[in-house]
């Protein structure tokens, strides 16, 4: 899988040392991809690479329920979120599982025949609305911390890689292609039916004590990569002022989960409040993230490691409403 990175210089996995290595270790062992850009383009900033990969693995691929049902909430999710890079990604992925006629059904825009299999995508696809509509899961609920967990994981994943990614899954968009997809999904295939341990990313996590897990994770090794992925970004507010981040917050507060208009209206202007413009963004829409927009806020000071800070930030601030109301949601039910 190749493409391009839009506004950074990621470290080439062959060069890289220390925790940044040992992700892209696991991640050819329990994800079977070998240099995915999705992670590659946080190896500037190893705190939110590792705590990303923790939450991924943690919930998607250790985590308890369906591996096929966490594939559907991630497509949904991804659909939601207007990530065409993750949709595909999650297309050869339900290859990966044997699922090729439901992942064929999907790319056909058709409904799952299995109703199940269609309740789990509809979910995926509402938790973009930060609203607590007090809903059953369409899982059991012992299964939660690897659902939710995984909603929550390409909430984030889906913003990092619009904002900071360009190009297709594949050279020349060749996954639009069925039999490219069916042959991508089997050679990932013993790799996504292997049973994985859970736990193995947390030793991977700074060391610091990440925070509080939230409810829905129980006792899981997802709690604590979640809390971590929630420190590391909320570190990217540093390099916004305070009145920056109030600005931030107060639009958050009253997204209502849809796409911005053409216009952008509400958003600050590029030349007055570049920073908090790049947040805004990064979480509501950041597939509208412009070279120009990237271009105002920069100065010398400002690495490639404060530019994947400050875009987490912003997209972790949409996760964490829509986290606050899957929380609030499930408390009711």
């Amino acid at each position: 899988m190749t493409t391009s990175f839009r506004y950074t210089r990621p470290v080439p996995p062959r060069a890289a040392t220390g925790r940044v290595a040992e992700v892209y270790r696991q991640l050819s062992h329990d994800f079977g991809v070998d240099e995915p850009v999705t992670f590659v383009v946080l190896s500037s900033a190893p705190d939110i690479l590792t705590a990303t990969w923790a939450l991924m693995r943690e919930s998607l691929i250790a985590g308890p329920g369906s591996r096929t049902g966490k594939e559907l909430a991630a497509y949904g999710v991804s659909q939601a979120n207007q990530c065409p890079f993750c949709v595909d990604a999650h297309t050869v992925l339900l290859h990966a599982t044997g699922d090729h006629a439901l992942a064929e059904r999907l790319v056909r825009g058709e409904r799952p025949e299995n109703e199940e299999h269609a309740r789990v995508l509809e979910w995926g696809r509402r938790t973009r609305v930060p609203t607590p509509a007090a809903q059953p899961y369409p899982f059991p609920r012992e299964h939660a911390p690897g659902y939710v967990g995984t909603a929550l994981a390409f909430h984030f994943i889906n913003r990092m890689v619009s904002a900071l990614v360009s190009g297709g899954l594949m050279p020349a968009n060749a996954q639009r292609l069925r039999c490219v997809r069916s042959l991508a999904g089997r050679s990932l295939s013993r790799t996504v039916r292997r049973t994985a341990v859970p736990g193995a990313s947390l030793p991977l996590l700074d060391g610091a004590e990440p925070g509080e897990a939230p409810a829905w994770a129980g006792d899981r090794a997802v709690g604590p990569a979640y809390a971590a992925l929630l420190r590391a970004a909320m570190a990217g507010a540093d390099l916004l002022d305070a009145d920056d981040q109030d600005l931030v917050r107060e639009r958050l507060w009253h997204w209502d989960g849809r796409h911005p208009g053409l216009e952008l209206e509400g958003f600050p202007d590029r030349r007055e409040r570049p920073g908090a413009r790049l947040a805004l963004l990064a979480a509501l829409a950041p597939y509208r993230i412009t070279d120009e927009d990237v271009a105002a806020w920069r100065r010398p000071e400002h690495t490639d490691h404060c530019l994947a800070h400050l875009v987490a930030h912003g997209a972790f601030l949409a996760v964490d409403r829509i986290e606050s109301a899957l929380s609030r949601s499930a408390a009711r039910t």
